[in-house]
């Protein structure tokens, strides 16, 4: 059988030479950076038909997982509606079509009562995005917003996945698309009080979000107006409009510092107002609510704090409520009855509601926390447009439980359950999650959530899967992740690890797996790896690691610092050649990284750190996991160089037998940082990467 495998692509050696800090590094595969070269495209082209050969054998496999993700999905389904002003707004999915419709209805004076597949009389379709994808291979969405008065509808669209979108407005009445003339946008759109003027922002060559401009609806691109400019490389700008609809507020932001502006949307045309100054290392997040401003910030506090501040005199902060010990205090929105402040509290997500008195101060002792009692529950806001409601809707999920919409009275604390995300063919019985604790190399627990079915005994034989992230102060909280229930129902034992770097137990976690702490992330996510193995819930030769983006390159150090742990490592889109992106600072992101990693072209410790951990530099002669790889062409956070020079180093340096452990490598060639858009060709996607995985891990059957 082996005679009979396909040569994997060998790309040439053309040496390239980094030189800083004295050190010089030649790169043989440096050159495959341009993707305009028509033999890097042969080259992933190549890779590309080599990772269909070589899992050929695995197309039932994949069909079967396919067939098993939609048999879990109510395709034909909604959400449950919002109202927006004297409307409700809908978003519906057919059974067949890869994008939603949004619709709405009148609103008749209470929740409309909807049903999948079935329009209510008189309900309006606003996008169908199914029909506008029509003939495109990719299809992603950057925004949506009616205008104030609810008769115009903006959206923001990308075709190419490279996260640039097109802004277009459509008059409502009419179905008339009035003005698509804004191209090439980031994230972010609003309207003006007048809705005369729609705000965008732009991005730089370096893919940052710099700019926010002010379009006259109906005008030329060329008679945009800039409204203000970040000009620090290190940070990025955005925007969202204030729940009462009067107020843009603008934030820039870096890593660990922030700066506010607000501007009176009723007077779109005004500039924008400092608000809350910048000041390094101070990090906050701003809301205007209504006759004050509320803000989450750091200073002087490492779990952040709660303060108001006049409209008047925005840097004047007045502390409110400081996080206990254990709490991460993340962000506050206003109403005008009451606040909720989304937090983590002993690990996990919740959120907080605090009345607000008569006249819109904060009833802080009265708070209250919405708490569901499990020990995976992840709490967090759901959609909440409307400055005046009196109910808060948020949403509930854990490993076993799909997400449920909830609304909480305020007044009352009484809490009603409005709709849990039908799971067709799932037994919630069959299965138990829990959190387990595994000990780092300088003795710090480490949380683990674990699902498996109650069947699989922990006898040190079932197959394992063990995800994880560590970066960013970003939390991977539990989850309900229809995709895993075929890998439960062949017996894999589940778990994330939720590793330094990333923000699961506040912001003391995230500093202690960043900068010259960064390694803490790999040894941590190894120590959680060596914990399912030494309790028997996993086979020490069946377990699997996944990580994607920043989590790629946590595969790519834990692939190199402990091999022998893992027996099949996805990495997608990974973020494996870390030093040498971070190097240049004319690539997407670079200066605004260095923060979260360190500025290694002009520090040789940061520089020397690096190189130890960055993945593409430490690949050992070694038998290694077999290794599934995936990017994007497009993809404008991650450049498909990374992995694809990662495999060809690791294919030409492990020892490790590539018949029994291959190394694959897939480019999606019109897509962008999440992979392919729609879901069933997401469903696809997954399928490729679960069964390759599963074969790994011997545990293609169900049990």
């Amino acid at each position: 059988m082996t005679a009979e495998l396909p040569a994997a692509p060998t790309p040439e050696h053309r040496p390239t030479e980094r030189i800083f800090h004295g050190d010089t590094v030649v790169d043989p595969f440096e050159w495959m950076r341009d993707k305009t070269d028509p033999e890097v495209i042969a080259h992933l082209e190549a890779e590309n038909a080599y990772a269909d050969a070589r899992t050929a054998h695995l197309d039932g496999l994949r069909a079967a997982l396919v067939e098993e993700f939609v048999g879990h999905t109510q395709e034909t389904d909604l959400s449950v509606p919002v109202r927006r002003g004297d409307w409700w707004y809908i978003t519906r999915t057919t059974a067949g079509d890869d994008y939603p419709k949004f619709t709405r209805v009148a609103d008749a004076g209470a929740l409309p009562q909807v049903e999948p597949g079935v329009m209510l009389e008189g309900e309006q379709v606003l996008l169908d995005a199914q029909a506008e994808a029509a003939g495109a291979e990719f299809y992603s969405l950057g925004g949506l917003a009616p205008s104030p008065d609810h008769t115009l509808f903006a959206s923001a669209v990308d075709t190419a996945g490279d996260e640039r979108f097109t802004l277009r407005v459509t008059d409502i009445a009419s179905g008339e698309v009035i003005d698509e003339a804004v191209t090439g946008t980031g994230y972010g759109l609003a309207f003006s009080a007048d809705q005369e003027w729609l705000f965008y922002a732009r991005v730089d060559d370096a893919w940052r979000q710099h700019q926010i401009w002010r379009h006259r609806i109906g005008s030329t691109a060329s008679e945009d107006v800039l409204v203000i400019e970040e000009p620090d490389e290190r940070f990025m700008i955005g925007f969202d409009r204030s729940r009462d609809g009067s107020t843009l507020v603008i934030q820039a932001g870096s890593t660990s510092t922030t700066e506010a502006w607000t501007l009176d949307l009723t007077d779109p045309t005004s500039a924008p107002v400092p608000a809350g100054g910048r000041r390094d290392g101070v990090d906050y997040a701003l809301e205007h609510a209504g006759d004050r401003l509320l803000v989450v910030h750091n200073d002087g506090h490492q779990g952040f704090a709660l303060a108001q501040a006049p409209l008047d005199a925005p840097h004047q902060w007045e502390e409110l409520l400081v996080a206990a010990d254990g709490e991460r205090l993340l962000a506050v929105e206003a109403f005008a009855g009451f606040v909720a402040l989304e937090l983590r509290s002993g690990g996990l997500a919740s959120v907080r509601l605090i009345p607000r008195a008569a006249d819109g101060s904060l009833l802080v002792a009265e708070a209250a926390d919405l708490t569901h009692g499990g020990e995976l529950d992840t709490v967090e806001l759901d959609t909440n447009p409307n400055w005046d409601q009196t109910t808060v809707r948020y949403q509930l999920t854990s490993m076993l439980t799909p997400p449920t919409v909830a609304e909480r009275e305020v007044a009352t604390g009484e809490s009603s359950v409005l709709r849990v995300t039908p799971v067709p063919n799932y037994d919630p019985s069959l299965y138990v999650e829990r959190r387990e604790w595994a000990t780092a190399e300088d003795g710090t627990a480490i949380p683990l959530s674990v699902v498996a079915r109650r069947d699989v005994a922990a006898d040190g034989t079932a197959p394992g899967y063990l995800y994880g992230y560590g970066s960013y102060e970003v939390s991977i909280d539990p989850s309900f992740v229809p995709t895993r229930l075929s890998l439960l129902d062949r017996g894999v034992v589940i778990a994330i690890a939720h590793v330094r770097g990333g923000g699961e137990m506040g912001r003391d976690w995230y500093e202690h797996g960043k900068l010259l702490e960064k390694k803490n992330s790999f040894s941590d996510f190894v120590a959680a790896a060596a914990h399912l193995t030494d309790s028997g819930l996993v086979a020490a030769g069946r377990l699997g690691a996944e990580g994607r983006s920043a989590g790629g390159l946590l595969m790519g150090g834990i692939a190199n610092l402990a091999p022998e742990r893992f027996r099949a490592v996805i990495a997608g889109v990974p973020f494996v050649d870390a030093l040498t992106t971070i190097l240049d600072p004319s690539l997407p992101l670079t200066v605004g990284e260095w923060e979260e990693w360190g500025d290694p072209l002009h520090d040789a410790e940061v520089y020397a750190y690096m190189k130890e951990y960055t993945p593409y530099e430490n690949i050992t002669a070694v038998e290694y996991p077999a290794i599934f790889a995936s990017t994007s062409l497009n993809d404008t956070r991650v450049f498909f160089v990374e992995p694809a020079k990662w495999v060809a180093r690791l294919r030409e340096t492990v020892t490790s037998d590539q018949a029994e452990r291959p190394i694959l490598f897939r480019c999606e060639m019109v897509a962008g940082h999440g992979g392919r858009s729609g879901r069933y060709r997401k469903w696809e996607q997954r399928a490729d990467e679960l069964a390759w995985l599963l074969d790994q891990l011997g545990a293609s059957e169900r049990v």
